[in-house]
């Protein structure tokens, strides 16, 4: 049993390492991929295609009412990338569901290096759950910071400190479910899809 002691001391280690900047702007990539779920994540794929810094994106858990002309609406500047190099994926309802989409997408297109956008807070969890499926792909991330999550002083605003302590908490479940999993000699992924 994890004592709210230890709780709060992985806490903070984790906050203190989420990144703060992209760390590798100028780095390509084979392709970048968006976790869709927050601001500013579909703008930064497609200025990592501006910069041709990737060659190919995909947009990871998109709703399905949503299709090409409507984001071509939303961003205008983009049509050009909508209509060359990205690729809707609709599969995805969660995180979980975007690392599945994204190892899919990657293994069919032969990826070997894969640049991540999601939020900063985000980006823990979404590595951990891709590279897990993705064994000996390159992942790059690429966090967005939402303006009205702080990550300095974060204890200073409650909105921002249930968000990280929920993302750390949901971090830890998956943790535990990939511990779980190796018990039973096999991925959790895998064994729901033998229940």
């Amino acid at each position: 049993m994890v004592s709210a002691g230890s709780w709060l001391a992985g806490l903070l280690a984790f906050t203190a390492a989420l990144p703060r900047a992209v760390e590798a702007p100028l780095r390509a990539t084979d392709a970048v991929v968006v976790l869709t779920g927050g601001t500013q994540r579909i703008e930064a794929g497609f200025s990592v295609l501006a910069a041709r810094k990737a060659d190919k994106l995909l947009i990871s858990g998109v709703n399905p009412g949503t299709g090409k002309v409507s984001l071509a609406q939303a961003h205008p500047d983009a049509q050009a990338w909508l209509a060359c190099c990205t690729e809707l994926g609709f599969a995805a309802a969660d995180t979980t569901g975007n690392a599945i989409e994204i190892a899919d997408w990657a293994r069919r297109n032969n990826l070997k290096s894969i640049r991540v956008v999601t939020a900063a807070f985000h980006m823990p969890r979404s590595i951990y759950e891709i590279g897990d499926r993705l064994p000996g792909v390159e992942l790059v991330p690429h966090p967005v910071f939402p303006p009205l999550v702080r990550l300095d002083r974060w204890w200073l605003s409650p909105g921002t400190a249930t968000l990280i302590a929920s993302e750390y908490s949901k971090f830890l479940l998956v943790v535990l479910r990939d511990a779980l999993g190796d018990l039973i000699g096999c991925s959790l992924d895998a064994w729901l899809e033998q229940a």
